[in-house]
């Protein structure tokens, strides 16, 4: 074998445990690219719907008693991560909020 290192066109990637790394990104996958949920985490989520109903219109539009009896971002995300079926109806209420500024947008 030689001394010699051999020659690699590609840079080395630094660990990402490295101080001063910069995160490697990549493209979304095209099972993902029109996905607006993608990359959303459900805290994000949630303090969209806050901003745009509020706490009494989200109570109003799903029945639950994290949105109507002292609400909280804290205690509505700890409850949304355990029942699947309740963060299924704050997913599907933001993609209506979505869908419904589309709308307005172009009238």
């Amino acid at each position: 074998m030689s001394d010699t290192p051999s020659h690699n066109p590609l840079p080395a990637a630094a660990p990402a445990s490295e101080p001063g790394a910069e995160p490697t990104t990549t493209a979304a996958p095209a099972s993902q690219a029109r996905n607006p949920l993608h990359g959303m985490t459900l805290e994000k989520i949630l303090l969209a719907l806050e901003a745009h109903y509020g706490w009494d219109g989200l109570g109003e539009r799903i029945a639950v008693r994290c949105f109507t009896h002292e609400p909280s971002v804290a205690s509505s995300l700890k409850f949304l991560r355990k029942t699947p079926w309740a963060r299924e109806k704050v997913e599907s209420l933001y993609l209506f909020m979505l869908r419904d500024a589309r709308r307005a947008q172009r009238e």
